[in-house]
């Protein structure tokens, strides 16, 4: 049976949920085979998590001389090793960087891309969601080693214990990919919720909220969830622009999303409206927000959201 490499998604060794998902997909496409671009003493560490979920071989390369640079290097590295291991195909979580490194790759390997899949089938079978959201078609690539970056929550992490045998791969990184690099990092302030582009359930507040998301927070914080807003809570300087759920902000995916208090314009409707449940509470019964949800409630989110709130904490008690 063929490899599939799939590219860990970590921070510092600490491997994200996405990488569950992708290595859950590549079982449908050959033998997983996971790649751990980080500090080699993570190693160990890394390759018994991602055992757990189907990895038989796990790829270490050692990024001492790729840290400090953006992108390019990654992508050096996936294509060096996609050389020597002639992989089925490359699974890519689908952020801002693993598109790019995915577009650079294809470059590189001479191969057909496929990017922001929401689900990935037997014989490489990717399906996207396009025209925001209004249309769904099915592709697959036709020349070398499909490549295909996956949007978080398209796979449910099923756990199937690999071998999880650890091998070193050294790359040789080319001055030219060397060229941009990295010289000043913004951290990002530690709320305790999980990334809004990853989470299961996103809880988002509108223009109704008037500015106060109090209410959207603690009933957020009780589901485990994130906090997002809509382009007109953002333009209020009510939540940073990093919140923003849009066309012009972030596209979500989450099991459950919750409107609150945002009427549902197409801008907004562009990047969430492939969550699996869709939930709204609004105070206009003819928000069009209504037309796309699977569960509305017609009321103030000031006053229905703290009492969802309660019931979820005495529940949870």
């Amino acid at each position: 049976m063929s490899e599939v490499l799939v590219l860990i998604d970590h921070v510092d060794g600490a491997v994200k949920k996405p990488t569950y998902e992708l290595l859950t997909i590549a079982k449908r496409l050959g033998e997983p085979s996971a790649v751990f671009i980080g500090a080699g003493d993570k190693a160990a560490e890394v390759a018994e998590k991602v055992k757990k979920y189907g990895a038989e071989k796990v790829y270490v390369i050692d990024d001492a001389q790729l840290k400090g640079y953006l992108v390019a290097p990654k992508a050096e590295a996936l294509q060096q090793l996609a050389e020597k291991t002639s992989p089925a195909a490359i699974l890519i979580p689908s952020s801002a960087e693993g598109k790019e490194i995915g577009a650079r790759l294809s470059i590189k390997l001479e191969s057909g891309l496929i990017t922001d899949a929401v689900d990935v089938q037997e014989g490489g079978v990717a399906t996207q969601s396009v025209f925001a959201g209004n249309y769904t078609l099915t592709g697959k690539v036709t020349k070398g080693t499909p490549i295909i970056t996956v949007k978080p929550n398209s796979a449910a992490p099923e756990e199937s214990e690999g071998a999880g045998s650890v091998e070193e791969f050294s790359v040789s990184v080319s001055d030219g990919a060397k060229t941009a690099q990295i010289v000043a990092a913004q951290p990002r302030q530690a709320t305790g919720r999980p990334e809004l582009t990853e989470a299961a359930i996103v809880v988002s507040g509108g223009r109704g909220t008037g500015g106060n998301f109090e209410p959207v927070e603690a009933f957020a914080d009780a589901l485990g969830a994130a906090v997002g807003a809509s382009r007109a809570a953002v333009d209020s300087g009510w939540k940073p622009h990093s919140f923003q759920v849009g066309q012009t902000g972030k596209t979500v995916s989450p099991q459950l999303y919750v409107a609150n208090g945002i009427s549902g314009a197409i801008q907004h409707r562009a990047g969430m409206q492939t969550s699996k449940t869709i939930v709204a509470v609004n105070k206009d019964e003819e928000a069009p927000m209504f037309e796309l949800v699977d569960f509305g409630v017609v009321g103030d989110l000031h006053a229905v959201l703290p009492a969802a709130t309660e019931e979820i904490t005495k529940r949870k008690g």
